[in-house]
């Protein structure tokens, strides 16, 4: 099944009375549960096109559907509706609120969500990550990879349909690096979630079932090798 279909995406930005063009025509579809890593040198629209696949941003022609739905014929407030629904997040810079603990940072979006369970779900996926320990640590008591691991139980808590992640080993050492990679694909495989990643990683991007290069705006399919 078809999970995230992209069909002539067109995005540019106003500069200065010049027109910039950051992603040209481009079109993907995405298999449910399948994993994608999106490839390519810095600038080249990588982090663009995530945010708009994933409806924290909007196109300038084209349309996008997540799960059936055109996200491109709704509002900010309907887009909001669809990411609560259906889609996680995975920031480089984790995003974590530093006044609030582990636990209260993965709770939230389960109580704004009006989730059942909200502190058991939280206390569950905190101790699945590993952090069964540091629940009342806030950010700045917690080291890069723990933060990260909040992140992660942050974002499969409200148990998404789809997973975005924009490097999330990149402000990581190769060891913790290493370690929040095989947690994503375990979590992944064990949740049957799509997985879509943007990375400069190639070691992480080799990971992936399928691998996308995006260059100068326009997408290609990278041919993977044994």
């Amino acid at each position: 099944m078809v999970i995230i279909d992209a069909q002539n995406v067109c995005k540019s930005l106003t500069l200065a009375d010049q027109s910039l063009d950051i992603l040209t025509r481009l079109n993907l579809k995405v298999q449910a549960g399948e994993s994608l890593a999106i490839v390519g040198k810095s600038g080249s629209g990588k982090s663009t096109l995530l945010s708009l696949l994933a409806g924290l941003d909007s196109v300038s022609s084209g349309h996008i559907f997540l799960q059936g739905k055109d996200l491109t014929a709704l509002d900010e407030d309907g887009r909001a509706g669809v990411r609560k629904d259906h889609v996680g997040f995975i920031f480089q810079n984790f995003q974590l609120l530093p006044h609030l603990s582990a636990l209260d940072n993965v709770m939230l979006p389960l109580e704004l969500s009006f989730a059942s369970d909200a502190r058991k779900k939280a206390v569950g996926w905190l101790q699945k990550v590993g952090l069964g320990e540091r629940l009342d640590h806030q950010p700045n008591q917690l080291s890069g990879g723990e933060q990260q691991r909040v992140a992660i139980a942050r974002a499969f808590a409200c148990e998404p349909d789809i997973l975005f992640a924009d490097e999330p080993t990149g402000n990581l050492d190769e060891h913790t690096g290493q370690t929040i990679i095989d947690l994503l694909f375990n979590l992944n495989s064990e949740q049957s979630i799509t997985l879509i990643l943007v990375t400069h990683d190639d070691d992480l991007a080799k990971q992936c079932q399928r691998q996308v290069h995006l260059e100068d705006g326009v997408l290609t399919e990278q041919v993977l090798t044994a």
